[in-house]
């Protein structure tokens, strides 16, 4: 569960989050919305841990975050699969099997041992998603992960990563300006501001 009481932020003295709260629920997802330079971002950045509140509380109670950043961050020097492993756990014997699914799920089995300058932005944000499913998690923070991709595949990534999270019991928060993404991925969506 994740439960966020009394939350403020800001930046430069401009109040990005004020006496902001929400609950999530293990196995919801959520959709965040709003125009840009509203906290939705931010949002993640203070659950994730990379921004500390200056004022409220955070409680998790997850154990494992999985974050696709709204640009992708694959390591420049690794191939797609050397991406993939460098997130996973050394002790799991599977991990070859288990990099192959994850981008089998994404489109992506053609492009193993690729390295990310010879990937497109789409490809780029494919493999992203492929690295946080290989990772894996109970709560995954989604920003803007289907941004670069076209309507159709966009549409079959939601359908797909819908699945994967319902049958691991997985919560997500996705942030996005697709209201069609919301409203096929999320079980709810709130409006910011």
């Amino acid at each position: 569960m994740l439960k966020i009481t009394n939350l403020s932020f800001s930046f430069d003295k401009k109040n990005i989050l004020e006496d902001f709260s929400l609950e999530l629920k293990k196995g919801e997802i959520l959709a965040v919305m709003g125009p840009s330079g509203y906290g939705k971002t931010t949002l993640l950045g203070l659950i994730a841990g990379l921004l500390k509140p200056q004022k409220g509380e955070i409680e998790n109670t997850f154990q494992k975050v999985s974050y696709i950043f709204q640009e992708p961050r694959l390591f420049p020097w690794l191939t797609v699969k050397e991406n993939l492993l460098a997130v996973m756990d050394k002790k799991d014997e599977n991990s070859e099997m288990t990099v192959l699914e994850c981008l089998e799920l994404v489109g992506l089995s053609d492009s193993v041992d690729k390295y990310p300058e010879e990937l497109s932005g789409g490809m780029k944000s494919r493999a992203s998603l492929a690295r946080a499913l290989a990772f894996g998690g109970d709560l995954f923070l989604l920003d803007e992960p289907f941004a670069a991709l076209d309507e159709d595949l966009r549409n079959d990534l939601l359908i797909k990563l819908k699945d994967y999270l319902r049958a691991h019991n997985a919560s997500a928060i996705l942030v996005t300006h697709n209201k069609e993404d919301a409203e096929k991925l999320a079980d709810r969506i709130l409006l910011l501001p």
